[in-house]
């Protein structure tokens, strides 16, 4: 983006931000017909400072900054996990990892593309964060500073990748997804039976690609005998409201394109807030546009430990926007509690 529209952009936002205070840059980005980093750029030098695009060192060096909140979300769901980050693996594969008791992500780096340090006045002072954006120009993760954060070591962060000269990035629109292959083109029994053979979970991804299926379509085809059933959009605030209330530990994961967060642990306050259903916990928060659940199933895959079931949720595209486990480890079986309270999401939310 040149920099003359670039000023011209600045410009549109501000009067924007006259016309609606408050307005969160995401959602200005959308008013305006851009993506949010091209919004961002705007204010380089101005509270925004450019980093490389060495994400992999930014990121395999955000442990020294301690207490954090780590941010990542898709349109419709936002997932706030404070801790340190641990467990680093950030090598030269596709995908990185970081495994800490309380940060947990999955990366993948394919879409990473740009890296800024922000500064930005809030209620309580200056917020400062670290900013990631993909090929596409939106937010693929974000790591904001606490009051118990090590600021030196933020400072030293930024002054080592602060980019020079570098120019402004080049937004490339994310790819149209392939139509979904008809039903009658899939062999479907094959697919279920290598559904039935699953030992890890994670082989599930794999299996639908092999058979090239969307993973609604997954869904739609899953062995009979309860793989997966479909449940009413209300079965997110279901699952979230019975843990709350038996205190049973759950794993949210909500993720995009180039991450995914995951929470372990009960969940405790939850509000609602217009059109937004929450949990408001001290170290996790969890914000979901409800209404942007179009379809939802409980979903079975048997391992080498047990059955293993989630809710799964998507939007009106097929995305999957949230996925809800119970609390384990590799080598555990799952929780009764955690599949009690699925069987009764599956009775309570059932399709008529």
């Amino acid at each position: 983006m040149e920099n003359a529209t670039l000023t011209d952009l600045a410009q549109r936002w501000s009067e924007l931000q006259a016309a609606e205070p408050g307005l969160r840059i995401r959602n200005a980005a959308e008013k305006l017909g851009v993506t949010e980093v091209e919004l961002l750029q705007t204010r380089t030098g101005n509270g925004v400072t450019r980093l490389t695009d060495d994400v992999r060192s930014i990121m395999s060096s955000i442990g020294e900054l301690g207490h954090v909140m780590a941010l990542t979300r898709n349109n419709d769901v936002v997932h706030e996990r404070k801790g340190t980050y641990l467990g680093a693996s950030i090598n030269p594969g596709p995908v990185g990892l970081y495994v800490g008791k309380d940060i947990d992500l999955r990366i993948f780096w394919g879409p990473w593309a740009s890296a800024f340090a922000v500064s930005e006045e809030g209620k309580g002072g200056a917020r400062r964060s670290l900013q990631f954006f993909g090929t596409d120009g939106e937010a693929v993760h974000k790591i904001y500073l606490t009051d118990t954060s090590d600021a030196a070591a933020y400072d030293a962060l930024v002054a080592k990748f602060t980019a020079i000269d570098a120019a402004p990035v080049t937004v490339k629109p994310w790819p149209a997804e392939p139509a979904e292959l008809p039903d009658a083109q899939v062999d479907v029994e094959a697919f279920r039976a290598e559904w039935l053979a699953l030992k890890d979970t994670h082989d599930f991804y794999g299996m639908v690609k092999k058979h090239r299926l969307t993973r609604t379509q997954a869904l739609r085809l899953a062995p009979a005998g309860g793989y997966a059933v479909p449940v009413k959009t209300g079965a997110l605030r279901a699952t979230l409201t019975a843990a709350a209330t038996d205190g049973s530990p759950i794993m949210v994961f909500v993720g995009n394109k180039g991450m995914i967060q995951i929470h372990t642990g009960p969940v405790k306050k939850l509000a609602d807030v217009p059109g937004w259903f929450n949990v408001l916990d001290p170290e996790f928060n969890l914000h979901v546009r409800e209404a942007a659940i179009d379809r939802a199933w409980i979903v079975r895959k048997p391992t080498t430990d047990g059955m293993v079931t989630a809710l799964e949720c998507f939007d009106a595209k097929g995305e999957q926007i949230v996925q809800v486990f119970g609390a384990r480890k590799p080598g555990v079986p799952e929780l009764e509690a955690w599949r009690t309270i699925a069987a009764e999401v599956e009775r309570s939310e059932a399709h008529a």
